[in-house]
């Protein structure tokens, strides 16, 4: 009868009615976006750019209209933008080199689909000296696209990136080159489009690419203030917010994040820690811990998979994150294995970055977090 009443009090669930609080230090911002285009002339440039890249926004951040970024031979970036946009120059560091002018423009033309033929795009406007700037694709291919999902390589040539910036591309594809009227003109000088340098899908392609469904997202934006700890009820293993959920497990009563998704319009962005991460608020001092994790998205955009670092010495804590691995694509076709072999760039890139946070107790449980990325050599 003894050990009856042992078993039946050692099977009793935990009380959901208490509540733990766990301090969560990492963040992932959405940025929305309705659609892509990027237009390459590298190899026969502008005296000013080598390439532009329109986008489209219709939602309650930006507003509803569109931009086109010059990108510049000096590795910055011009970004041209229709007056009904609300933007923030402080988001450009984390394209190119970093943001030259933000210009607002009346555009004569702005105009971007994507039909099954493929895209069509027509846009004229004026660029900082007065030149008119004509960029125009009429595709008509007959043949069905074979789009596929894309992590893009944006995030290479920051400088003094405040966030690690995922492009995630879904419905990816380049612009063919059969049946297709493709153009830009800057003060009347037609300029070569770049092609791409292998076939795909057995067809010639230009390298100018698009996405109508892309995912922009800034893991860990660098901050500096208090962090505040999110309440969820003991022995729970989920717990959603209006923009995360979040994953628990508990060990000897005490909760750690395995996962945390960040919902958004298109398709949740999540960070998994193999060893799931402790909850910082009950870590004992002369603390060492080390884990793997993964950040992913669709299946089709591939993983980013790196390592965490966290130590504590006397109520201080200090937290690192690096994407050691890089990107893993998930390639759906023999062409794509063989770009990313020889492109480096589209893997490599993510390795390069290193998230450090110094983590303080305040008081009255109060925590505050200061971080902030940086480029490895």
């Amino acid at each position: 009868m003894l050990f009856l009443l042992l078993s039946i009090l050692t099977l009793q669930p935990i009380n959901h009615n208490e509540m733990t609080h766990i301090l969560n230090p990492f963040s992932i911002d959405i940025d929305p976006m309705s659609k892509l285009l990027l237009v390459n002339f590298e190899k026969d440039p502008d005296s000013v750019y080598i390439g532009f890249e329109p986008q489209v926004f219709d939602d309650t951040i930006h507003g509803k209209g569109h931009l086109v970024i010059g990108w510049r031979i000096d590795g910055k970036v011009d970004v041209y933008h229709e007056p009904s946009l609300k933007l923030n120059p402080k988001g450009y560091d984390i394209v190119g080199k970093g943001l030259a002018n933000m210009v607002e423009s009346n555009m004569q033309k702005a105009f971007f689909e994507v039909k099954n033929e493929g895209v069509q795009a027509h846009y004229i406007f004026n660029d900082i000296n007065g030149r008119e700037v004509q960029i125009k694709i009429f595709e008509r291919n007959p043949k069905k696209r074979k789009p596929f999902g894309l992590l893009a390589p944006m995030g290479d040539a920051a400088e003094n990136p405040s966030a690690l910036p995922l492009v995630l591309l879904y419905d990816f594809y380049f612009v063919r080159k059969k049946h297709t009227d493709i153009e830009v003109t800057i003060d009347n000088v037609r300029h070569e489009i770049d092609m791409l340098p292998l076939p795909l899908d057995m067809t010639k392609m230009y390298f100018t690419r698009y996405s109508p469904k892309p995912l922009i997202a800034r893991v860990n934006p660098s901050f500096n203030g208090v962090v505040n700890s999110i309440e969820v009820a003991t022995g729970a293993t989920t717990l959603s917010t209006a923009d995360y959920e979040f994953g628990i497990v508990w060990e000897n009563e005490k909760a750690f994040i395995q996962r945390i998704s960040r919902k958004n319009d298109v398709h949740p962005v999540n960070i998994t820690f193999d060893n799931p991460f402790p909850n910082i608020l009950t870590l004992e001092n002369d603390t060492a811990i080390s884990g793997r994790f993964t950040i992913e998205a669709h299946v089709s955009t591939g993983q980013i998979i790196g390592e965490y670092k966290l130590e504590k010495a006397n109520k201080n804590i200090q937290l690192t994150m690096i994407p050691t691995k890089g990107w893993k694509p998930r390639p759906s076709k023999l062409s794509l294995r063989f770009l990313y072999a020889v492109a480096s760039i589209f893997k490599k890139w993510p390795s390069t970055y290193l998230w450090t946070a110094n983590i303080r107790y305040e008081k009255e449980d109060n925590y505050t977090m200061a971080s902030d990325w940086k480029r490895l050599k």
